[in-house]
Formats: structure tokens, C-alpha cells, sequence
């Protein structure tokens, strides 16, 4: 990563720099860089949110717990805890900040009076573009390896850190949880190698030196000279910031397919076996629903009043748009509100009991396994009011 790669366009010369996030080296090529180069600007692959918690180092003491929860981020905000925390493991192990030759690149650009450009989309834009596009299936998945994470992701193995020398942090991660959740790569990977190509191919300058991340290095590379030849590349940058993302299906609704199932289910039972069997489906239904998830809410640890929540209301909420995990998160948060040493701790989780013990984590957690528990209570109950009416003849 010594030697910058140059891209030729027509009104400018491009000098990418790829680093890792965690690496000495880095740091001292990104300054190596610059001064040998003298560009008009220096691009980095950081938008203004991103530059500002790396400045003021902002922490998760600003984040607003109750607004987390109301727009269903939870998976967005345990990710970005897993990335954190594996950015700063690693980076204990050689000695350097995550991103501190992003910040560095900033600095050394202000101390020569060289203008400074953000390149990179908006960290947030980006996430709700990856939320949106995770599919259920995904959703879990990421869910079971964050969990996995806590509990066996305390090492960091030498190997893994002389690899993260030639990627980023965050690039090594996603290629890893590709084969999970393809989602998660095109958005936090393929895009935003589209979207920092358009950046930097939008800059008024005859000379850029860009550092980015070495994950991204060959994928810039490769739409700056799509953009060269055919002159765009993509739908453009407004399309790659827009957050409401088609995708064939009103995910809104989707939702309500096992409710209507159920219902639909009850109807025809209630028309062809008559009122006593559809109310005992009915009973197996409010049954299954609240101690599944009663039972999710126990295992993570709950308030008692988190936990008789879930109990009254789950076999409700499949049918309203406040789902019994956030119900009962909310009740968690009211009852034992997260202290100003559970932010302040978000970012030294070594273990499951760990996430436990931290009143913030344990929020999220009771959330997921609430719902978890419910959409499995959802189909079991249609499993048995199918096979119960008419392959049987008793109940239970």
C-alpha cells in the first residue's frame, strides 16, 4: 500500500491510497502521499458524521435509546457495536486507532492548506439502505452471528490482523458476511464504491489524492474508469442516497401474511369443523404466542414487568404494527433505564454476559428474542390448526 494508484480522467488525476483501519503503515503513507504528491484536494472516504465521531470521539452517549427502538434500528445499532468493537480489538493489538489514518489524511490536508473533501455516503443513509434490503432470513442470520461474536470472538488471531493490513476492518467483515446476508455487502461495499468514484469524479481539481479503505481500492478504481469511458456509471449519487428502497414488495404489509394466514385458517376450521375446534385453535394461538414469548424475554434476562408485558400482549400484536419485542423493550427501558456507564461500556463487550449485564444491550436483546418467539408461536400455531382438525381428532 506503499505506492499510490493513479487513474487518469479527463480534467483530473486521481492518486488512491488503500489503507487499513487499523494499521501504523497507513497512517505514515497517507502523509508520505501528500507531500510527495502536493494535490488540490485530498478525498477521504468519510462523510461528515463519520469525521465528526472520529474528531469529538462520539460514543453511543448520544444515542437516543427510545427513537432506536421506534425505527426498528436494532439490528443497525448491534452491528455497528460489532464492527466498533472489532475495529478497536484490533486495533489494540497493533497500537493504532480505528480510522486514524482517515483523520489523519484531514489533519495533515489542514496543516498544509489543502482543501479536504468527504466523499463517502452518509454512514446513516447507508445503513437504512442495508436494513431494508436485509431480508428476514438475513436479519437472523446476522443476529445468530453477532450473538456468536459476544460469546467466541475474543481473540483476535495474528493472521487476521497481517490480513486486515491489505483490507479494511469493515470490508474484511462484510465479505465475510456476504454468504449470510448478500444485502449487507452490495450495500456498505458495491455501492459505496459507486458512490465514492461519483464523488471523486465530481471534484474541481486537476490533482486528488483520495485515501480510502483498501477493501474499496480496486472497486473506485474500476467505476472512475467505467466513468471515464462511458461517462456515468450506476443511477448516479441521488439515486444511492435514497432510503425507500423497492424491492417488489411493501415490506410494511409482508408483515401481516402469517396473521391473515391464521385468520383465513380460523374461518375455514370454524366453517368445516365447527365453533369448538376453532376455539380451541384460537386457545392454542393466545397460548403459544404469550409463553414463547414470555419465555424469550426470561432468557435474556427481563424485568418482571418486561415480562408480563410480552405475556398479555403477544398474541395481539401480530395483527398491529407495535410488535411484542418492542413492547416489551420499551417496558425494559422504563423499568431499569440504561446509566450513563452502559454507553461508556458498549464498546468494551468481550462476552455474552457482557451484553447481558449491559442495560442497553439487554434492550435489543429482549426485543429480538420477543419477536423471535412470537413468529415462531405464528407458525406453530398454523402448523397444529392444520394438522390438528383434520388428522386428529383430539387436541394436544
Amino acid at each position: 500500500m506503499s505506492e499510490a494508484e493513479e487513474v487518469k480522467l479527463e480534467d483530473k488525476t486521481v492518486y488512491l491510497v488503500g489503507t487499513a483501519h487499523v494499521s501504523e503503515e497507513s497512517v505514515r503513507d497517507v502523509e508520505r502521499t501528500i507531500d510527495l504528491l502536493k494535490p488540490d484536494i485530498v478525498a477521504v472516504e468519510l462523510c461528515e458524521q463519520r469525521l465528526s465521531a472520529l474528531k469529538e470521539e462520539k460514543r453511543w452517549g448520544e444515542t437516543e435509546i427510545t427513537d432506536v427502538l421506534k425505527s426498528g434500528r436494532i439490528y443497525l445499532f448491534l452491528l455497528q457495536i460489532l464492527l466498533t468493537n472489532f475495529q478497536r480489538k484490533v486495533g489494540s493489538k497493533v497500537g493504532v486507532k480505528p480510522g486514524a489514518e482517515m483523520l489523519n489524511a484531514v489533519k495533515i490536508a489542514e496543516d498544509r492548506k489543502i482543501q479536504v473533501a468527504l466523499v463517502d455516503r452518509n454512514v446513516g443513509v447507508t445503513l437504512k439502505r442495508a436494513m431494508k434490503l436485509l431480508t428476514l432470513k438475513e436479519k437472523l442470520k446476522l443476529f445468530s452471528g453477532l450473538v456468536y461474536e459476544l460469546i467466541a470472538g475474543e481473540e483476535v488471531s495474528k493472521e487476521l490482523i497481517e490480513q486486515l493490513k491489505k483490507k479494511d476492518v469493515l470490508t474484511e467483515l462484510m465479505e465475510e458476511l456476504a454468504r449470510e446476508a448478500p444485502s449487507l455487502k452490495k450495500v456498505l461495499v458495491d455501492e459505496r464504491d459507486e458512490y465514492i468514484a461519483l464523488s471523486i469524479s465530481s471534484l474541481k481539481a486537476k490533482k486528488v489524492v483520495a485515501v480510502i479503505g483498501a477493501g474499496h481500492l480496486e472497486g473506485v478504481k474500476r467505476n472512475l474508469l467505467q466513468i471515464q469511458t462511458k461517462g456515468h456509471v450506476g443511477e448516479g449519487k441521488q439515486a444511492l442516497e435514497q432510503t425507500s428502497i423497492d424491492k417488489g414488495i411493501n415490506m410494511k404489509y409482508a408483515g401481516y401474511a402469517i396473521p391473515a394466514l391464521f385468520l383465513l385458517l380460523l374461518v375455514v376450521v370454524l366453517w368445516t369443523k365447527g365453533p369448538e375446534m376453532a376455539l380451541k385453535i384460537g386457545l392454542v394461538w393466545i397460548v403459544s404466542h404469550s409463553l414463547l414469548a414470555a419465555l424469550g424475554v426470561v432468557l435474556m434476562m427481563g424485568h418482571p414487568v418486561s415480562i408480563a408485558i410480552a405475556l398479555v400482549t403477544a398474541p395481539i400484536t401480530p395483527f398491529h404494527p407495535l410488535s411484542v419485542g418492542m413492547l416489551a423493550a420499551y417496558a425494559e427501558f422504563k423499568m431499569r433505564k440504561p446509566r450513563v456507564n452502559d454507553f461508556t461500556e458498549l464498546l468494551n463487550l468481550g462476552s455474552i454476559r457482557d451484553a447481558y449485564r449491559n442495560r442497553v444491550t439487554r434492550i435489543f436483546l429482549i426485543m429480538l428474542a420477543a419477536d423471535l418467539c412470537n413468529n415462531m408461536a405464528s407458525g406453530l400455531t398454523i402448523l397444529v390448526g392444520i394438522i390438528i382438525p383434520y388428522f386428529s381428532k383430539v387436541i394436544l
